[in-house]
């Protein structure tokens, strides 16, 4: 009679009926290491959401709303998962099929609407609910393992003592921990909330749907001109640090005096230091455009007019609108931060530059401003399918999930069932 971890190791390791794509890998079972053949195969899987915004009252709103929810599901599917099924704790209860995703919105029980699907594994977003990953943990079948992503959720390390506890409770229950930089996972495992033997995975937590739009078109709309057209994206405030990006410009200006600078920006703690930056230097104030908020629709205009992406970010955790102006075809000048240092492939696009450093900052905008733009955008647009697209996260996260499922197999196998 087979037990539940060989139903789980059959499916995605020695099963040749289920047309399983497997590669090499080893995982650890009792502190040794053993090789095994895993990979991207046809895995059932839930993705479990326990965070929503109590002002959307309507499911449709919560998806349209959530679109790396709906985004990474689809992407699932497209990589070849056997069945892919959300399960979002709401208002009340609802079911929504799209585009071959079941969406299960649950007032409570949540942990048994995931169960009833008896899935290979749950993808739980948010390292933040510990208890609810635990309580999942009791409810599903021991073959089925639990992955916990981080969404930019740094700033809970900083929890409360008397939260140690509940951390303790996710790291019992998680199989794995996705982040979207090994740098990120390292804070958590030094936290504690991750065991020294538990796996951490790398991935992007999302994509994005943006495209480039008719170059020409886009500058007029959008206003924005220049040779090369600079953008920023983002926040006024000390961790983006616009002060020292706006000095590194005008350094930069002296090699591109035909530059010029848009940024587009909805909270600004710095805002009033920004403009008395801008307005006591000559060259800034006919070279500087405040364009504040701008609705998201619109942004593919702005990114696609542009030719260089510039943030000067102390951290981040995922960096979407570095993402949206890569997938639109702005050369990314970031900071040398490990979420820029992945979405822009080590700095193998674009330009990195130290946090901080004004000289820097000013060096990689003179560098990729003189680059043939025409060619970067092209290379931008490789990158971005190959690395960054829904269909490139959909792949890494099957090749993640079959190692996942496999480990778990082994380790119930190594315990007797």
């Amino acid at each position: 009679m087979s037990t539940g971890s060989d139903r789980a190791i059959g499916r995605l390791i020695g099963n040749p009926r289920k047309g399983g794509n497997v590669g090499p890998c080893t995982i650890y079972v009792h502190g040794a290491p053993l090789q095994v053949k895993t990979g991207q195969a046809t895995v059932s899987v839930v993705q479990v959401n326990c965070a929503f915004d109590k002002a959307l009252t309507d499911p449709d709103a919560v998806l349209d709303r959530y679109i790396t929810l709906t985004g990474w599901s689809e992407a699932l599917l497209r990589a070849g998962a056997a069945r892919v099924t959300t399960v979002q704790r709401f208002h009340r209860d609802a079911r929504i099929a799209r585009r071959g995703v079941d969406y299960i919105f649950r007032r409570a029980q949540v942990a048994a609407a995931v169960a009833a699907f008896s899935p290979d594994l749950a993808h739980v977003n948010g390292l933040t609910f510990p208890w609810q990953t635990w309580q999942l943990r009791r409810a599903l079948d021991p073959a089925c393992a639990i992955v916990v992503q981080s969404h930019a959720d740094g700033g809970a390390i900083g929890w409360a003592p008397e939260l140690r506890l509940p951390g303790r409770a996710l790291r019992r229950a998680a199989d794995a921990f996705l982040f979207a930089a090994d740098e990120h996972a390292a804070v958590w495992r030094q936290a504690g909330f991750i065991a020294a033997d538990q796996p951490t995975y790398r991935v992007m937590e999302a994509s994005s749907t943006f495209r480039p739009a008719a170059r020409a078109a886009a500058r007029d709309t959008t206003g924005v001109d220049g040779s090369p057209a600079v953008l920023w994206v983002g926040r006024l405030n000390a961790n983006k640090d616009p002060l020292t990006v706006l000095d590194g410009f005008e350094h930069a200006l002296r090699d591109l005096p035909g530059a010029t600078l848009t940024m587009i920006f909805g909270t600004d703690e710095l805002g009033a230091e920004v403009r008395r930056h801008i307005s006591q230097s000559c060259v800034l104030r006919e070279r500087v455009r405040l364009a504040g908020i701008v609705a998201h629709e619109r942004m593919p205009s702005f990114f696609s007019a542009a030719d260089l992406f510039v943030l000067g970010s102390h951290h981040e955790g995922s960096g979407y609108s570095l993402m949206e102006a890569i997938a639109c075809g702005a050369a990314p000048v970031v900071t040398d931060i490990p979420t820029f240092r992945l979405l822009t492939g080590g700095g193998s696009v674009g330009a990195l530059w130290k946090v901080g450093d004004v000289a820097d900052c000013a060096r990689a905008l003179v560098d990729v401003g003189r680059r043939d733009l025409t060619a970067e955008r092209a290379r931008l647009a490789d990158h971005f399918t190959r690395e960054l697209s829904w269909d490139a996260v959909g792949r890494r996260a099957m090749e993640i999930y079959g190692q996942v499922v496999g480990a778990r197999g082994l380790r119930l196998g190594a315990r007797g069932g």
